[in-house]
């Protein structure tokens, strides 16, 4: 490829991503094209292409272009979207196989805080593909292998809700408590020495180390382990986007050191510029100060052998300055300074009468850097430098110093452009003796030389006070965050563990700005809903309409809740929304179907969920309400194939098996109909009605004891069901308890005083326990609150009469 294609590719590129940030998504497909065809064999090109196509919905032509790289796992990119592309076309197993194919692409990978409003990552970590083949199992029908990658990538990332939620809807058993924590027991999930969990890395930290943090970037030293674009590392990543960890682990300074390795830079490893000698510093010819440790312990300082113009560093000169002669500087005493001084070069050092230039001399290492000698070597300053500096520092001590040339006002970093003396002396900043520890700490493995002080290594390099992360401010926001999420998912769970109790009631614990939000309403309105709590479960879901009037989900159990409340207008309104919302939406047919039927038009109702689940097959809420119509029309062959269809989408729909449990008990079937509602119960164990149904069968199969044993643990799960109390009273009778019948139709006429058929098995118990004028009293109530019923009521009066004639008799 040439030079000029490598740059257009790399432009159609930033375009693509561009284009697809945005959502244009036609723009990008035909930019991924071009790419395509200018390089056919880039594995980007084709992940890119087929990333368009999805994003447009096209999953076949995503498939195809996806397929030569992704099924066999040689690109990471191409294997995912091959994998989503088989997630919607059907292909589960390919999917699977696809991204186990790629592991090695993708495991160990995490790129928390990554994604910003500057940077992104294109391309998957591991939580995302163990959320994408936990899909594609649940799909496919195997529970397990689908729990294993939600509870994997739930581990390496908690904030991926649809891991939490495909747990719950799996019906797994979670302990919330111990879920949404900052520091996981996982290997790949550890906690520094700072408390940061190192999840926001790609590298593992035994493998990598990562840069030191600096505000200056070039003055790193580039070590082979310490190269943030080295590629030997574990996962290909670069160490750049790691988080700065604290020092004596993954820090820059406990790093192996290349004396001469080609990454060695002018600078030393100490952080010192070599031009910075300190004056006052008794050396030898040809020490080094910096570049290793002395051969002696040095010297202490005299007192008073440096003034405070030593605690300011001298800047580096400019360009084609000579050092004056040491050999001069050497023989002879230390010039006094005069009132008038000497004359001075450039660079502001003093010059003498006797100096000369020595060819000889060492080059500077200003010279150095500006290109004057670039294949000059590391040299160190002689003694008669030093010298020199000492002289040119009492000079300028006498003298005033002179206004630095230039253009008024300028401002910026004057680094190697300032002319050395034209700087004023300022006192040692209160802040000094802070950097001063700091720059300590970070040269503790080389010994200062005497007269060298922190303050001068900190002004060598410009550094300015570092602004320290607050780690621990952000480990409590994180914490924050995840209690937050915490307390969601205890909701959540309750609700889909049908712990129903528990989920109103941390719903309702919520703040009100937390409460009034859709999510948390949506959630309310089911509970209530399961519950039997018709009314607050309108309550919430009008207020979530309130909220947000254009939303879609949930509201198939909204127009469910309105079908039991027998509110047909309000159910009316609610279609009408929907359909100018969204016409072809299954919610939208699902509550046109419970419309249709609350208004006993069974047939069309029907019509409304079969377009319901043409419109998403996978819709099983929807064939749960078709099969409730084709039983009301005794259609039970019907019935049972809807409800079969809603429990092979989803096994947890407990609905699915009590229709089944329905149909069978209408036909006949009572023992099948008894294993399919036990089901169901295990499945929603709250739900009271589905144990009266079960106690129904059980009394039809003659067992009695059983039945009164469903119908007492449905009334300990809802003590206010008339249904299960009314059973229970008549179980009771059916096997001469009176005494204890009583006492529930006693209960129940206080709940349902206007009900024919309390009044009706309250007079038969009062005449099992022979009170005939209770007896009696009760039949007449019931034949005043039901004239329809007046034959069997008339009936029992009649018996009534005869006992009582019987007995006159005997």
């Amino acid at each position: 490829m040439s030079p000029t294609q490598g740059v257009a590719a790399t432009q159609l590129h930033q375009l693509i991503y561009y284009h697809l940030d945005n959502d244009m998504l036609d723009t990008a497909n035909f930019l991924a094209g071009r790419l395509h065809a200018l390089e056919p064999r880039s594995g980007d090109s084709f992940h890119l292409l087929a990333l368009s196509y999805y994003r447009l919905g096209r999953y076949r032509a995503s498939y195809d272009f996806s397929h030569k790289l992704g099924a066999n796992g040689k690109h990471l990119g191409c294997a995912y979207v091959f994998a989503q592309s088989c997630l919607n076309l059907g292909r589960n197993t390919e999917g699977c196989t696809a991204l186990e194919k790629a592991k090695n692409l993708w495991v160990g990978k995490l790129h928390w805080k990554k994604h910003s409003e500057t940077t992104r990552r294109h391309l998957p970590d591991a939580p995302a593909v163990y959320t994408l083949m936990a899909k594609l199992w649940q799909a496919h029908g195997d529970a397990r292998k689908a729990g294993d990658c939600y509870i994997d990538a739930h581990k390496a990332n908690p904030f991926i809700w649809e891991a939490f939620e495909g747990l719950c809807k799996l019906g797994a058993d979670l302990n919330v408590a111990n879920m949404f924590r900052v520091v996981h027991d996982g290997p790949a999930v550890t906690a520094n020495a700072a408390g940061v969990p190192e999840i926001y890395t790609d590298d593992a930290p035994a493998h990598s180390l990562p840069l030191a943090q600096q505000h200056n970037f070039n003055q790193q030293v580039f070590t082979p382990s310490a190269d943030p674009f080295n590629t030997n590392k574990t996962s290909g990543e670069s160490g750049m986007f790691m988080l700065p960890q604290v020092k004596g682990k993954g820090s820059i300074s406990n790093a192996p050191r290349s004396q001469n390795s080609d990454w060695d830079t002018p600078v030393a490893n100490s952080n010192l510029a070599e031009d910075d000698v300190p004056m006052g510093v008794d050396m030898m010819e040809g020490e080094d100060v910096f570049g290793g440790p002395p051969a002696a312990p040095p010297r202490r300082a005299r007192p008073g052998a440096h003034s405070e113009a030593v605690e300011r560093p001298r800047q580096p000169a400019l360009r084609g300055h000579l050092h004056a002669s040491s050999d001069s500087l050497l023989s002879e005493d230390p010039v006094k300074p005069s009132l008038g001084g000497h004359k001075r070069t450039v660079s502001g050092q003093a010059t003498h009468a006797n100096t000369a230039i020595d060819p000889n001399a060492p080059v500077r290492r200003s010279n150095r850097l500006f290109g004057q000698n670039p294949t000059t070597t590391r040299t160190t300053r002689s003694a008669a430098e030093t010298i020199s500096s000492i002289a040119s520092k009492a000079d300028r001590a006498v003298r005033g110093a002179k206004p630095a040339t230039g253009a008024k006002g300028r401002v910026g970093s004057t680094v190697g452009r300032v002319v050395s003396g034209n700087r004023k002396v300022m006192p040692q900043e209160p802040g000094d003796k802070e950097r001063e520890k700091r720059v300590v700490s970070r040269n503790s493995e080389r010994p200062l030389a005497p007269g060298v002080t922190t303050a001068v290594l900190q002004r060598a390099h410009g550094d300015q006070p570092q602004r320290v992360p607050d780690v621990q401010a952000e480990v409590q926001a994180m914490s924050d965050l995840l209690d937050n999420f915490r307390y969601l998912a205890v909701g959540s769970y309750a609700v889909a563990r049908f712990d129903l109790t528990t989920a109103i009631h941390t719903f309702r614990s919520l703040p009100v700005a937390a409460k009034d939000t859709p999510w948390v309403l949506a959630h309310s309105g089911k509970a209530f809903y399961e519950a039997a709590e018709y009314g607050k479960a309108e309550e919430s879901f009008a207020r979530l309409l309130k909220i947000q009037p254009s939303r879609i989900e949930d509201m198939e159990i909204y127009s469910t809740v309105l079908w039991h409340l027998k509110k047909e207008s309000s159910l009316a309104y609610l279609c009408h929304n929907l359909r100018d919302q969204s016409f072809s939406a299954p919610e939208t047919w699902c509550a046109i179907g419970n419309a249709f039927s609350l208004s006993r038009e069974h047939d069309q109702a029907i019509n409304a969920f079969k377009r319901a689940v043409q419109v998403d097959e996978r819709f099983a809420y929807a064939w749960t309400l078709m099969g409730h119509e084709y039983i009301t029309n005794e259609e039970f062959d019907a019935a049972l194939g809807a409800f079969r269809h809603s429990i092979a989408i989803d096994r947890r729909n407990y609905g699915g098996w009590y229709g089944l449990g329905k149909s069978y008990e209408r036909m006949g079937k009572l023992e099948e109909a008894e294993r399919h509602y036990r089901i169901a119960s295990t499945i929603n164990p709250s739900n009271a009605t589905l144990l009266v149904c079960i106690g129904v069968v059980l009394e039809r199969l003659r067992n009695r004891k059983a039945a009164l044993a469903n119908y007492s643990k449905a009334l300990e799960i809802c003590p206010t069901s008339a249904l299960a109390r009314f059973k229970k009273a008549r179980v009771l009778m059916h096997m001469r308890y009176y005494t204890e019948a009583l006492v529930e139709l006693e209960g129940l006429r206080s709940m349902a005083p206007d009900e024919a058929n309390v009044w009706f098995l309250l007079g038969k118990c009062f005449k099992g326990l022979g009170e005939k004028a209770e007896a009696l009293r009760a039949f007449t109530t019931a034949l005043n609150l039901d004239v329809k019923a007046a034959p069997f009521i008339k009936d029992a009066m009649e018996a009534l009469d005869e006992d009582d004639e019987e007995s006159e008799e005997d």
